[in-house]
């Protein structure tokens, strides 16, 4: 059973430190909401006035250039009016160029008559602006279009209105049509003013911040600051700050500034400060608006500003009344317990433990050295044991009861290692176990980091052999066997522990084929370490290996074995005839011509699911698809004590398997090897000839084949 932490007190320097840390935290908090509140409103007051200022200068200034240019053109048509020979004199010519020299933004100036009885009208005199025309690439005769468009408005204005008229659709410029009544020889006429809003736009031109714009008694923009809503003929009608000023306009207030609610661009309700003012010419209005967010965005900093200092403040006070409480014990002891701590959840090499300070000529000072020197036991007992079985023991996670588990055990040897370490023997001589050893760590690390990536545990090492299992630390509980086979119970268990056993084989045969990329890799790299040093005097090398890799699938006893006298060797390992099986397994690769063989035991478990075979008719569960294992069966028949007639099956590939996802698990910085990246996955072996090739395996005559019989356990059927 996992032992459980013990529940610990609140020390006094975090009971202090939470106190006082609260009584600064509501201080803080108090006052920065307080000035928070008072400077929002100060902030918002004067953004009110000062939005109310600019719409009040801004109607004036726009109802001065309105009232200018209605004036000059007025003064224009008076002066020609009273020109000596009309119209067409020389003097009336010279007044409209000086005119329009002084007045270049008016476009155009027409007089429409009212014909007396009927709806429609009759040009009496059209002054055009040429210049204006030609340098903005507008067609003379867009006017047209503007006067059969706005028949109605015209007639309203014959008869006294004055009408203001967003000319901008009609023009594609920025431009505003004035219809003013005029009178001449008793005539009802309206005189149309077409003119740029250029002097308009550099008046209402507010900025960023506060948006000004204008609408006349329709309710259709006539001016923004986005053009092109002018241009589009945007009408503002269902505009909230244009909906209250008209609901306002029934009490005949002029001029006014509310607090109105309106949807922005991302569709969020946001509230606005709107002033708006009416003008004395053609009922047009001036409205100027400015976000409240954007008013308060300075007071939002400041308060967000504070609340860091607040927080900088707290954290100093906490990290300050801490720091003092537990100065000479309370930090070190917590140190000390958190290394403990991480000791016991089998982190043996936690940073933890290196922040110990060991200079201390005092008690904990002791304790520092003593948790250092077990760290280091530790780190060597898991070396010499297995790094898994260690943190499992670390976390008392293991039964130290010999147990029956289900399990696959793996079995792995050098072909030919007695010549090769007769090689090393006649090179180096008396350097030959430091040279041997060097190789042998170099081959065996990187078959290790096959088997731990996988979830396997490396058992035992036996010269150049090595063993392996898989499961073995899964709390295999077989009591369920017990029970009656109509016990609904028992099927559930059973499926649940054959799951978990399938499991592990497939993981066995991952780690395996894993191996075959490893091995590749080792070769490649010893050829190259060899190339290097072969012009040195007993130039090092490393051999090029070839391996024979067994697994089996089987029933175990796993426990811990060996002495338990104070002096005695124990480990935690798997014996029984599975074991000895695998072990047979790896042994008859060489009669084979393989380098992986799983038994019929193993075979028979995955085959359904994982292997592509007449019992599933060639077709695999999608869940299982992903681990594919592609087998080949060994073409004789073997006999095996206590099992009868069985076949071996030689491991050709897993298609799927992803061999750089595999070790980038447990190393980031691996990088694939493309070339040896041929030995597995989707670019891998397709048949067991394809393997023989990659790995320069003889294919045998299986009629010739002869084990080892001296074991008297695997005998070829005659």
């Amino acid at each position: 059973m996992k032992k459980e932490s013990k529940k610990k007190n609140f020390p006094i320097g975090v009971k202090l430190a939470i106190i006082i840390g609260f009584i600064v935290l509501v201080s803080l908090s108090s006052v920065t909401f307080l000035n928070s509140y008072f400077v929002s409103q100060d902030v918002r007051i004067t953004a009110e006035e000062n939005n109310l200022t600019i719409n009040t200068r801004s109607a004036s200034t726009v109802q001065n250039e309105i009232s200018s240019v209605r004036s000059n053109v007025l003064q224009l048509l008076d002066l020609i009016n009273v020109a000596s020979s009309g119209k067409t004199s020389a003097l009336a010519k010279q007044a409209e160029a000086f005119f329009f020299e002084r007045n270049q933004d008016i476009a155009e100036i027409i007089l429409l008559t009212k014909s007396s009885g009927r709806n429609s009208l009759i040009t009496h005199t059209r002054i055009k602006n040429t210049r204006f025309y030609t340098s903005n690439e507008i067609d003379l005769t867009t006017s047209d279009s503007f006067i059969t468009q706005n028949n109605k408005n015209i007639l309203r204005s014959c008869v006294g209105e004055t009408i203001a008229i967003n000319a901008s659709p009609f023009f594609n410029h920025e431009m505003m049509g004035l219809l003013l009544p005029y009178r001449e020889n008793g005539l009802e006429q309206s005189c149309i003013i077409l003119f740029s809003l250029e002097n308009i736009s550099d008046i209402l031109g507010t900025g960023s911040t506060n948006s000004t714009f204008m609408i006349n008694d329709s309710d259709d923009l006539l001016y923004h600051s986005e053009s092109e809503r002018i241009l589009t003929g945007q009408s503002m009608k269902t505009h909230a700050l244009v909906t209250q000023m008209r609901e306002n306009n029934q009490n005949n207030e002029e001029s006014r500034q509310i607090i109105f609610e309106s949807t922005n661009e991302e569709g969020k309700k946001e509230k606005f400060i709107g002033a708006y003012q009416k003008i004395a010419i053609a009922d047009i209005c001036v409205l100027t608006t400015v976000p409240l967010d954007t008013i308060l965005e300075g007071v939002r900093t400041t308060r967000k500003n504070n609340l860091y200092l607040m927080g900088i403040v707290f954290f100093i006070s906490v990290v300050f009344i801490l720091t003092f409480s537990r100065f000479a014990i309370s930090r070190p002891l917590r140190r000390l317990t958190a290394s403990a701590e991480e000791i016991q959840k089998g982190n043996f090499n936690t940073p933890l433990i290196g922040m110990l300070n060991t200079k201390r000529a005092d008690e904990i000072g002791v304790l520092n050295q003593s948790t250092k020197d077990e760290q280091e036991f530790l780190n060597i007992f898991a070396r010499f044991t297995n790094q898994g079985v260690a943190k499992a023991i670390a976390r008392k996670e293991i039964d130290f009861n010999p147990h029956l588990k289900d399990v696959s055990i793996f079995f792995s040897d050098i072909r030919g290692f007695t010549a090769i370490s007769d090689g090393f023997k006649n090179r180096f001589g008396e350097d030959s176990p430091r040279q041997i050893i060097g190789f042998l760590n170099d081959y065996m690390g990187r078959m290790v980091n096959c088997v731990t990536i996988s979830g396997g545990v490396i058992d035992k090492f036996e010269g150049d052999a090595i063993m392996a299992v898989w499961g073995i630390l899964r709390d295999d509980d077989l009591s369920y066997e017990q029970l009656p086979d109509s016990d609904s119970k028992k099927a559930e268990l059973c499926a649940k522990h054959e799951k978990h056993v399938k499991e592990d084989a497939v993981n066995a045969i991952r780690g395996t084929i894993a191996m075959r990329y490893a091995l590749m890799e080792y070769n490649k790299a010893a050829e190259a370490f060899t190339k290097e040093h072969e012009n040195e005097e007993k130039a090092p090398y490393k051999p090029h290996i070839r391996i024979g890799c067994g697994i089996n699938t089987g029933r175990a006893t796993c426990g811990m074995m060996g002495s338990e006298a104070n002096n005695g060797k124990m480990e935690y390992t798997a014996i029984g005839d599975s074991v000895n099986f695998a072990s047979r397994t790896e042994s008859s690769n060489k009669p084979c011509g393989t380098d992986i063989l799983i038994t019929q035991d193993t075979y028979d478990l995955l085959k359904k699911e994982y292997i592509r075979c007449e019992e599933n008719n060639f077709q695999l569960p999608s869940e299982t698809e992903k681990y594919e294992i592609v087998v080949e069966m060994i073409p004789v028949e073997f006999e095996v004590k206590g099992k009868g007639a069985q076949h071996f099956y030689g491991v050709v590939n897993m298609p799927r398997f992803d061999i750089e996802a595999f070790f980038k698990s447990a190393d980031e910085s691996f990088s694939l090897d493309s070339d040896c990246a041929r030995c597995v996955g989707p670019t891998g072996p397709k048949t067991l000839n394809e393997v023989r090739n990659l790995l320069g395996i003889p294919i045998p005559e299986f009629e010739t084949v002869n084990l080892n019989e001296e074991e008297n356990k695997i005998q070829v059927k005659k």
